[in-house]
């Protein structure tokens, strides 16, 4: 019975890495031949379906970093040290997707690749705070002195993730596409881009969380080899 179940399992999470890749390469199909293109952007329009979710999933890889180092502080088990860092690895992924789209859409709106725009420079100094983070990893030998100050790191770094991301754009006048910020930039979305753009909010999430879930499960798995190999020794 144990076997019909886990064998099942297995079938049951292969169709949902088969869904998720049929579901992603229909959202970017639908970003180039269903979604209309945003007045003034032109083909520019098909970057806001890949760089605002990517974005968002930043945040949230910081986020569940964050967790996981205050969980670390919590009960100072190595593991959630390395889901922390794990987070934090695909948060800095998301983060160069995020600013790389970011500069396409610069190039087309304001003539130039880079502009020191608040909203350009806000990402650049998050990507800078969470690039020191391992640098600081990689400075500690000891492996709980390095845990607990990553956490600790980990933890004041996402305090400044609001802040980048959300306050000083609004704070400082801006180009950048905001109702808030900026109303003549507003994008108006009619429901074929309301419906790409929130298939690909959720496809990316969904990735990211998938892709968080395998290096957990590989964390585990080194964790479990060392105890072996310590035993035998």
């Amino acid at each position: 019975m144990k076997r019909f179940f886990k064998a099942n399992k297995s079938v049951l999470a292969l169709l949902g890495k088969v869904f998720l890749l049929i579901f992603l390469s229909a959202v970017i199909i639908a970003a180039y031949y269903y979604a209309p293109l945003a007045k003034g952007l032109k083909e520019y329009t098909r970057v806001m379906y890949f760089h605002v979710p990517a974005a968002w999933v930043t945040v949230l890889a910081f986020l569940i970093s964050a967790w996981y180092s205050y969980l670390y502080l919590k009960k100072r088990d190595l593991l959630m040290d390395a889901y922390a860092a794990a987070a934090n690895q695909l948060g800095i992924l998301y983060c160069l997707v995020t600013t790389v789209t970011g500069a396409m859409w610069a190039k087309a709106s304001w003539g130039a690749y880079w502009n020191w725009d608040p909203r350009q420079t806000s990402i650049f100094i998050l990507l800078l705070i969470y690039a020191a983070y391992f640098s600081l990893r990689s400075a500690i030998e000891n492996e709980q002195d390095r845990a607990r100050l990553s956490a600790v790191y980990s933890l004041l770094a996402f305090a400044t993730v609001p802040f980048f991301i959300f306050i000083i754009p609004r704070i400082y006048e801006s180009l950048h596409p905001d109702p808030l910020i900026n109303d003549q930039a507003k994008i108006k979305m009619n429901i074929k881009m309301l419906q790409v753009f929130l298939s690909s909010l959720g496809g990316f999430t969904v990735l990211f969380l998938w892709m968080f879930n395998i290096k957990k499960r590989i964390i585990k798995l080194s964790a479990y080899f060392e105890e072996i190999e310590e035993e035998n020794e």
